[in-house]
């Protein structure tokens, strides 16, 4: 009696990657056809691209049935296509996350899986090496170290979204509603058995990468804002010692006027109260303003995404307009 294969599924967030699908397919087809004890599926997610990486994901689900395609009605971000493609995903034993720009090696899939295989739920990749502008490195160190300090999670340096997921983790993760998310900051909060493969990142097939230093910093403010009320204590706790320490320069001023005969105006102690005064409103106010739009965000209650157009489900297209929430 022969044993049922596992059925695995490959998740895969596009954004104008239309010179990268095919060889990103055949790199893959070349690592999944050598592994016979699974039933693979291949997704792609096309978070609204302004090239033919559409047409390309098409002409692919027509010629392979294991491939699928979504096509989202604009760009909704990676963070979000990722989402799209975990709810889609149904009746598979484990998914594999990973950029279509081959800097994420199709080659490390078999060590994924034999991971997954002895036992672990999350199958993590760490970057060993790649180049980056100094200033995009010391962003990089910065965000984990705050990370690490401000939230409840333990968010590895250098992690990457190349990484497995068990059908348990994939599960409770559609079931999570906040629609400002960070994807791996939502998998290491979850926990579970967890290892880590190390690789060193080649250079993008083709093309630069559409993940400029205003998304990187974007996404990085609110992962702090989505895991941590630390800035909210930070501003408290400079809250405390701006009133400490106007507190005490008053009574010094106050103190050197009276037996030291230092003449201070008007002038000077309001200058010294309303200086302090003013930073620590501001503060509070731009810190509150971020928690504030996070709230607005969520209640407001659009839907995640919006589903134009899918092929390769249930051996038919579909042009009809889907709403997910």
């Amino acid at each position: 009696m022969n044993t049922p294969l596992k059925k695995l599924a490959i998740i895969v967030p596009a954004y104008n990657e239309s010179k990268n699908i095919i060889p990103f397919y055949k790199a893959v087809c070349n690592i999944t056809d050598e592994l016979t004890n699974y039933q693979w599926n291949l997704l792609f997610v096309n978070d609204g691209s302004t090239d033919d990486t559409w047409i390309k994901i098409k002409e692919l689900a027509e010629k392979d049935h294991n491939v699928k395609g979504i096509n989202l009605s604009r760009n909704f971000g990676k963070e979000i296509a990722l989402t799209a493609g975990a709810e889609a995903i149904e009746d598979t034993e484990a998914v594999i996350l990973m950029d279509a720009d081959l800097q994420h090696p199709p080659s490390l899939i078999p060590k994924l899986i034999q991971q997954w295989e002895s036992g672990y739920q999350i199958v993590a990749t760490q970057r060993t090496a790649i180049e980056y502008s100094w200033l995009r490195e010391l962003g990089s160190r910065a965000f984990y170290y705050l990370m690490r300090l401000m939230s409840d999670i333990n968010l590895e340096a250098k992690t990457t979204d190349y990484r497995l997921l068990d059908k348990k983790v994939l599960n409770i993760l559609k079931t999570f509603e906040e629609k400002t998310r960070f994807f791996r900051g939502l998998i290491d909060w979850m926990g579970f058995r967890k290892t880590y493969v190390n690789f060193s990142a080649p250079e993008r097939n083709d093309g630069d990468s559409t993940f400029k230093l205003r998304d990187l910093t974007k996404l990085a403010i609110n992962s702090l804002t989505s895991f941590s009320l630390m800035p909210l204590r930070i501003t408290g706790y400079l809250g405390v010692f701006v009133l400490i320490s106007t507190s005490l320069l008053m009574i010094y001023m106050i103190l050197t006027q009276l037996f030291m005969n230092q003449l201070y105006t008007a002038l000077a102690y309001f200058v010294v109260f309303n200086t302090f005064l003013f930073g620590i409103v501001l503060a509070a106010i731009g810190m509150l303003a971020l928690y504030i739009g996070h709230i607005h965000t969520e209640v407001v209650r659009r839907p995640l995404y919006i589903i134009q157009e899918q092929v390769g489900f249930d051996g038919s297209e579909s042009g009809a307009e889907q709403l997910n929430d």
